[in-house]
């Protein structure tokens, strides 16, 4: 997606030159003839980039002061400015006070060009750079060969260049912003802003400024969904915006324009919207929670990320990238999971999902003790990372040494098959390899001790 520029110069036929050069490149391409009007047409609409002439005659600034104004409500947006009257003085002013390039007329258009990209390039790479410092060592990939996640990454695929609105829903810790990235990053958006917030963490009072900025008499604070023109914004726990900044944000959603607080003038912004939710958005809505207008402006596409419990054949995948990555960014041995200690972290039931596991694997890395070099068994586990060592395995033992030995044996391979077969995600063949049976014979056995599909609901498959 080509960015807005905007153009200030005083001379009528240059400005018109300039525009038409970057239209015929496919910028869209604004104009304006005094600081004046510059300012009125970023306060309206942010450009993607300023190209700014020092001279503005009939302006009450001139390009340099005007520099000054820009760079103070709008830190990041680059500027390149052009000048007939070019020194060394001027430009060393204008790269001082934040000025991305100095460019002296005339000029060739593919000078202009070449430097147009430059500008937008390096202000892309400093955002990159600046969103990357808030990622986390997960926020990379979508790891999992599970018919699920397959599925869910040929949604993404689908959806990502639709500039359709996103809802994911999904417990706490399924990556949802992970998937949000990813439809980004394969959108015509990729190269605008992605810009994160969660709402439940913003303070009720503050959400308004944090999303649509301030404007006073003097000063121009830009919200988020400034910043994230033409781009994306995502917004986590949607479910836990104020009514009242609900209504707003619908208004938004139908006009892509919106107010700053404590203004008057119409903003106007190019803004992709996806939001998530750990909640039932849909029963909210019915309670009166939720706007009802707003939820089916949001839904456009659902997405639904599962549980880790319904995917557990990916966490050896997972726990491999896990140590992979914390290795590299904590200098901690790798260390390699054996089979019994992975089938443990397969059986448990992670509550806290992919996150609770990753916080598990770093644990695990952290405490760890012997030989790097050997297999981590579960016996060598810790106790603060065992996920079957403590309250529920005692527990079980307790119910069965009160069992007579027939009823003993049956409870233990009814419990142990039903593990194995949620390990597995109700593969029967996987499951009979491991356990070492026939596949027949473990049908009959899974029959004769009443046992079926895995938790999640689903069949056992072939």
């Amino acid at each position: 997606m080509k960015h807005d520029v905007l153009i200030v110069e005083d001379e009528s036929d240059i400005r018109a030159m300039i525009a038409g050069i970057l239209e015929d490149e496919g910028y869209k391409a604004h104009q304006a003839a005094t600081s004046e009007q510059a300012l009125e047409s970023i306060r309206t609409r942010l450009p993607g980039l300023l190209i700014l002439d020092v001279w503005l005659e009939g302006s009450s600034m001139d390009g340099i002061e005007l520099l000054d104004v820009v760079k103070k409500d709008h830190p990041n947006l680059p500027v390149i400015i052009i000048s007939g009257h070019g020194t060394v003085e001027t430009a060393v002013a204008a790269i001082r006070k934040g000025a991305y390039d100095y460019i002296v007329k005339p000029f060739k258009s593919e000078k202009l060009l070449v430097t147009v990209i430059r500008a937008l390039e390096n202000a892309r790479l400093k955002r990159e750079n600046a969103e990357l410092k808030g990622k986390t060592v997960t926020a990379n990939d979508l790891i999992g060969s599970s018919v699920v996640i397959s599925q869910i990454r040929t949604k993404i695929t689908r959806i990502a260049p639709t500039n359709s609105r996103v809802l994911i829903t999904g417990p706490s810790g399924t990556g949802k912003e992970l998937i949000a990235r990813q439809i980004h990053a394969l959108s015509d958006r990729s190269q605008g802003p992605f810009i994160a917030v969660n709402a439940a963490s913003m303070i009720p009072q503050r959400v308004e400024q944090e999303l649509f900025g301030i404007q006073g008499s003097e000063t121009v604070k830009s919200g988020l969904l400034e910043k994230a023109h033409n781009g994306t914004l995502y917004i986590d726990e949607v479910s836990d915006m104020p009514l009242e900044t609900q209504g707003k944000l619908l208004r938004l959603l139908i006009e892509q324009r919106f107010q700053r607080l404590g203004g008057t003038d119409n903003v106007q912004v190019d803004v992709r919207v996806i939001t998530s939710t750990s909640r039932d958005l849909e029963r909210e809505a019915s309670m009166g929670s939720f706007r009802e207008d707003l939820y089916h402006r949001l839904n456009v596409m659902p997405l639904e990320t599962p549980p880790l419990s319904h995917r557990r054949e990916d966490i050896p995948e997972l726990v491999e990238y896990f140590i992979e990555r914390l290795s590299a960014s904590t200098g901690l041995p790798a260390r390699k999971i054996g089979d019994d200690a992975m089938a443990a972290l397969q059986a448990h039931d992670w509550p806290g999902n992919v996150r609770q596991l990753r916080n598990n694997v770093e644990r695990l890395l952290i405490l760890a003790t012997g030989d790097p070099a050997k297999p981590m068994t579960l016996e060598t586990l810790p106790s603060e990372v065992s996920v079957v060592k403590g309250g529920v395995e005692v527990k079980s033992s307790d119910r069965m040494i009160a069992m007579p030995l027939r009823d003993a044996r049956e409870r233990f391979e009814r419990d142990y098959l039903q593990a194995q077969i949620e390990r597995f995600g109700g593969n029967i063949s996987k499951t009979a390899t491991f356990v070492g049976m026939e596949r027949s014979a473990l049908h009959r056995k899974l029959k004769s001790l009443g046992v079926g599909g895995s938790k999640r609901g689903g069949g056992l498959e072939p």
